[in-house]
């Protein structure tokens, strides 16, 4: 199983931006999919983004605003975000190893990272 550690939280004003990490180790990740997903006070965890080798996903909520990537020399995973708002407020969650067969969903993913807090002000 790889461990994921996610960084690069914090608090922004409406309309900042800020890039996620995601550091990948236990086996290097050039080839696997990686996913992106948040969770706000009292909701459940939604998914953000992810790649695989179908190609790359985006919720229609940060369609256009956020952007996934990857450094495989580095085994890390990023998830840049533009034109904050306040519902992006959440812990933000990288998540690797799917095991099924749509990546929107949690239960399609088997390694999960710890979490990184992101508030946006308005």
């Amino acid at each position: 199983q790889v461990q994921l550690v996610e960084s690069g939280g914090g608090l922004v004003q409406a309309g900042g931006s800020l890039r996620l990490s995601c550091a990948a180790s236990g086996r290097t990740f050039n080839s696997y999919a990686m996913g992106w997903f948040r969770q706000a006070p009292g909701k459940e965890r939604e998914f953000v983004a992810a790649f695989r080798n179908s190609g790359t996903y985006y919720a229609d909520s940060v369609k256009g605003r956020f952007t996934i990537s990857r450094d495989n020399a580095k085994n890390t995973a990023y998830l840049q975000m533009n034109s904050l708002k306040p519902e992006d407020t959440a812990v933000y969650y990288c998540a690797a190893d799917v095991i099924g067969t749509t990546v929107r969903a949690t239960t399609a993913w088997g390694s999960w990272g710890q979490g990184t807090q992101v508030t946006v002000s308005s």
